[in-house]
């Protein structure tokens, strides 16, 4: 069994829980926010930040500015398509994008959303956790595992486990503040 990869993988799950927060709007304006948005140009999809730059002037105003000027139409429509509400204010090549106040209700719906990525964040540790148990077990029925070192590696798999929820936890926490934040 290798500790190092499960702690790998569970890394991974944070780090893509990570990903998924910053994208989450919180009434500041960040880059992060669009990067889910993808951008159809030159027969193919691709994301916003390849077909332009992405800036933040100001607290409450995303500047993107897209390279080829023949590209600002798709870039406009497919932030206005995307979940997060935005409506670009087209300049040439330049898009102001002001990020409006959350209401409450937009609030509790962005809550619910972090809660949902956390959900998934803890499911794939506790995955990862499932396949170094089976794997200690595997080792274990095989012989080349003793029953003492599997109860160690089992134990040392579950508290890493505990560890990365309880990030996992404070990640939600602290996000969950700043979006509930007036």
């Amino acid at each position: 069994m290798d500790l190092d990869d499960l702690k790998r993988r569970m890394d991974g799950a944070v780090t893509t829980f990570k990903s998924e927060l910053a994208s989450l709007r919180t009434g500041r304006a960040s880059t992060s926010m669009l990067d889910p948005i993808t951008v159809e140009v030159y027969g193919s999809t691709m994301p916003l930040n390849q077909v332009a730059t992405i800036s933040v002037p100001e607290a409450r105003m995303i500047l993107v500015s897209v390279w080829d000027r023949g590209n600002a139409a798709a870039v406009d429509k497919a932030i206005r398509e995307s979940s997060l509400g935005l409506n670009p204010v087209v300049e040439g090549a330049t898009l102001r994008i002001p990020i409006p106040e959350l209401n409450s209700e937009r609030r509790q719906e962005l809550v619910k959303v972090a809660h949902k990525y956390a959900e998934a964040a803890r499911v794939a540790a506790r995955h990862v956790r499932r396949d170094g148990m089976e794997a200690g077990k595997k080792e274990e029925k095989d012989g080349t595992l003793s029953q003492d070192e599997h109860r160690v590696m089992t134990e040392k798999v579950q508290k890493m486990t505990d560890q990365h929820i309880a990030e996992i936890d404070a990640l939600l926490a602290a996000k969950e503040a700043e979006i509930l934040q007036i």
